[in-house]
């Protein structure tokens, strides 16, 4: 294209100027001349500079150097003047079209510190392998512009295709990659056959990585040394994201076990009472009926039954915990009286606490709440059961409801121990122990977990004279229809 445009603008050129040739100098003539040779360069490169050359200095011989018409040069002043015009005009070519090089390869030369610069904000994202793996060979075929990439990994000694984007390898071409094939494979990234496999190894910290296998390489240099670049930061993100996985499962792996550890502590806290207890009593009864009165039998039937119905409460939270953790749990929301709630729980809790104090203070005038009954219900027993477990034989139990800021709020209360402030915080937290041997197991886990699934809040408070209250949230207040 630059020699035809040379070409063409030295012709109309010479046109223009034919009907002026009376009026200009010969050097003028070859002044204006060297607009084509430009424009060639600039268009085609020095070789079609150099065509724009050879027609500027017909056009200037034929039309502007006497005799004219003719290739016939006559005076040795014009053949100077021709000679001068060509060499001038070679000169002015090989000056354009070295600017005209050093203009493209600055600019190649941004274009690749941009691209690279987009390449390593693409690689240093969190992403998994295999998101990476793709990303790599995506972000290699659309910036090289070749027909297909293949990223290769070794897999117990054997390459594997983990990534492939555009036409991928054919079989023969994937045998031939193949370490143990004996045939001789393209590596690097110096120019061959366009269509030619070529392999680019992938390697972090002097280890192997993988292989990124391209069908052809860039056309340029510029770009053959940025897939250089490309392939050691491909590399290093790669081993990354393998270490930030290997990490991760490490962190997992170290978290089922604190869980694990965790839950076994948490069953063997709410366990050890119970089954104790049942033991001692089954055992007394087992061995010395004969001798044990009636009420002293009945109290240790009594305490069984109890301590039964507490391991009840446990396996109960135990799946409870299950169905949250499988996301198997699900809200069923009724209209529901806060006092049916409470009444329901404390005849679940009967034989427990049949020889407690409990003071239940729920008016009649309460609004109803738009709850699940089943849920909200063993949240009430769980609470009811840690202030059972805390609270001293004398002690009373005190259940109460009341409106605040329009919430209808329940809450337990004891006059046990309470909780130290350091471990407020946490007492709600999976599986928490204390060293003091306080308030721990799954039972208060759970009642926060079934409160916040109603999108409600729970939250602990010093009770009045000592002991702890357990307060939630049960919904805004109705009234007894059930509007707002």
């Amino acid at each position: 294209m630059g020699s035809t445009v040379g070409v063409a603008c030295a012709l109309a050129l010479g046109g223009a100027l034919l009907p002026l040739r009376s009026h200009i100098s010969v050097s003028t003539a070859a002044l204006v001349l060297v607009v084509p040779v430009v424009l060639g360069v600039v268009l085609g490169g020095f070789l079609a500079g150099t065509v724009s050359v050879i027609a500027g200095f017909l056009v200037y011989d034929y039309e502007f150097i006497p005799p004219y018409r003719t290739l016939n040069v006559g005076t040795a002043q014009n053949w100077t003047a021709l000679i001068v015009y060509v060499v001038v005009m070679l000169l002015i070519a090989r000056v354009v079209a070295s600017v005209d090089r050093a203009r493209t390869e600055a600019r190649r030369s941004g274009e690749a510190t941009k691209r690279l610069y987009e390449l390593s904000e693409l690689l240093v994202q969190d992403q998994s392998v295999e998101e990476l793996l793709d990303q790599i060979v995506i972000a290699a075929r659309t910036l090289f512009d070749v027909p297909g990439v293949t990223l290769l990994v070794l897999d117990e000694g054997r390459l594997r295709v983990a990534a492939t984007a555009g036409e991928p390898l054919s079989h023969d071409e994937l045998r031939r990659l193949d370490p143990g094939s004996g045939l001789t494979v393209s590596v690097g990234t110096t120019a061959q056959s366009p269509s030619e496999v070529r392999t680019i190894a992938l390697s972090a910290s002097g280890r192997p990585v993988g292989i990124l296998a391209m069908h052809g390489l860039p056309s340029s240099e510029t770009d053959r040394e940025i897939l250089s670049t490309f392939a050691n930061d491909a590399a290093l993100a790669l081993e990354r994201a393998r270490l930030r996985e290997q990490a991760l499962r490490t962190h997992l792996l170290e978290e089922v076990d604190r869980l694990r550890h965790g839950l076994m502590g948490a069953i063997s806290h709410d366990l050890r009472t119970p089954l104790a207890t049942i033991k001692v009593a089954s055992s007394t009864l087992a061995n010395r009926a004969n001798l044990l009165s009636p009420d002293d039998t009945y109290e240790l039937h009594h305490l069984i039954e109890v301590e039964s119905d507490r391991l009840t409460r446990l396996v109960t939270n135990l799946l409870d915990m299950t169905r949250i953790e499988a996301g198997v749990f699900s809200v069923r929301r009724s209209l529901t009286s806060v006092r049916d709630l409470v009444n329901d729980a404390l005849n679940a809790l009967g034989p427990a606490l049949s020889e407690r104090t409990i003071v239940v203070r729920v008016p009649e005038s309460l609004p109803k709440v738009n709850v699940d009954p089943l849920i909200m219900g063993q949240v009430l027993i769980n609470l009811l059961d840690n202030a059972d477990r805390h609270c001293p034989d004398d002690g009373t139990i005190t259940v109460a409801a009341d409106v605040v800021d329009n919430q209808v709020r329940l809450s337990v209360a004891d006059q046990g121990p309470g909780v130290a402030p350091a471990h407020r915080e946490s007492i709600f937290d999976r599986f928490a122990q204390f060293d003091t041997g306080g308030r721990a197991g799954l039972g208060l886990t759970i009642a926060r977990t079934f409160v916040e699934a109603h999108g409600e809040r729970i939250w602990y408070e010093e009770a009045d004279g000592g002991g702890a209250r357990f307060v939630f949230s049960l919904g805004p207040a109705r009234d007894v229809s059930g509007e707002l």
